[in-house]
């Protein structure tokens, strides 16, 4: 259970970033909420522990779900602008 937690708040922290770094025009901290915790899903599984820049662990993992939540966020600006 706490580790749930843990990675919900990973992913709140990596989805407020994404969201200031992409400029997303949804204005729903919920949402970026839910793309940070997906994100930080899709960050893991591309770079797993490659983003190791500094020696805090926890840093490290919210660079990744971060770098993730970007990548999740500009996708779906693009398809919010296809559509």
């Amino acid at each position: 259970m706490t580790e749930i937690l843990i990675i919900c708040l990973i992913g709140a922290i990596a989805g407020w970033i994404a969201g200031a770094i992409v400029n997303s025009d949804s204005n729903s901290l919920l949402l970026d909420i839910v793309i940070g915790i997906v994100g930080g899903f899709i960050g893991y599984k591309l770079f797993g522990t490659k983003l190791d820049i500094t020696g805090n662990i926890w840093i490290n993992k919210i660079l990744t779900a971060t770098a993730g939540a970007v990548i999740l966020a500009l996708i779906i600006k693009l398809l919010r602008r296809r559509l």
